[in-house]
């Protein structure tokens, strides 16, 4: 079969299969899909893959905002992916958007070296020659030389606890323009409170909201966020905060947004430093929060 007539018969796949699956997007590669398991062998989707498949979709269209912002300004566009895991994402990213440009580069980073090697194997075969894959953590990556100086988007879907913190640590390092970052199970902050709980019973009635281990973690993760976003704020960034998808889909559903704009907030450093000193967390100025 000559290349032609195997393009030619690919196009036509993928538009039978987009005729009876409107899920998928316009011009996204079947075999892409099948390899990431998003598809079954025969080219369906189950229960739990179309919930994936939306999940990624979802936070692509806020991503693919951004990106195009970057083109239209000229720039060849680098976007890191933290705790990449299998790369779905970084995987929908090229197919649906790098795949048309002449140049750009997607770095996914990730500990588990069984998944890096599969996904290096996987963009070889794929022919998406403008991706890497490293085997590191998201700390060890920010003084990494397999890294630009500069990196203009940084992605963090479901990185476990402080590596959401690593993740814009690395993008306040690399002056990224945007950061996109969807945290999962937080826990430091939870565990810092646990170790002041007594002292902090004593002195106010706003600790009975993490009394209970249950409470601390929730209250843990929800004061994670805020200190997050204020920090960004106080480092020169513009942030949003909304859902990812449905609650229905996921209950590790926040979605933060931070673009670069350069205009630091004291107000907001200012409202960071008094609610870690309100909680007693004023540890984490020197070790997560320094300005």
């Amino acid at each position: 079969m000559t290349k032609k007539s195997h393009a030619v018969k690919s196009a036509a796949g993928q538009s039978a299969v987009a005729a009876v699956m409107p899920e998928i997007r316009p011009g996204q590669s079947i075999e892409l899909l099948k390899e990431l398991h998003i598809l079954t062998r025969e080219g369906k989707l189950n229960q739990d893959t179309r919930r994936k498949l939306k999940q990624v979709y979802h936070l692509f269209q806020f991503i693919e905002k951004l990106l195009l912002e970057l083109v239209n300004s000229g720039k060849s566009i680098t976007l890191a992916d933290h705790g990449a895991g299998k790369s779905y994402l970084g995987f929908i990213i090229y197919d649906l958007f790098f795949k048309g440009l002449a140049a750009g580069h997607i770095y996914g980073v990730e500990t588990r070296a069984e998944l890096v090697e599969k996904s290096r194997a996987l963009a070889a075969r794929l022919g998406f020659e403008r991706m890497s894959f490293l085997n590191l953590s998201v700390a060890q990556a920010a003084h990494s030389k397999q890294l630009p100086d500069q990196v203009d988007v940084v992605t963090a879907l479901h990185a476990c606890d402080s590596a959401t913190d690593d993740a814009i640590a690395f993008g306040l390092q690399k002056h990224a323009r945007f950061m996109v970052l969807v945290p999962c199970c937080q826990a430091e902050v939870a565990r810092c409170l646990n170790e002041h709980k007594a002292l902090t019973l004593s002195r106010t009635p706003l600790a009975e909201l993490w009394r209970h281990p249950m409470h601390a973690r929730e209250f843990g993760s929800q004061l994670t966020n805020v200190l997050r976003c204020l920090y960004l704020e106080a480092s020169g960034y513009q942030v949003s905060v909304t859902e990812l998808v449905g609650w229905e889909h996921s209950m590790k559903n926040e979605l933060i947004i931070a673009r670069f704009t350069g205009q630091k907030k004291q107000s907001s450093a200012h409202r960071l430093r008094a609610i870690l000193e309100e909680f007693g967390l004023s540890q984490l100025l020197a070790t997560r929060y320094a300005q």
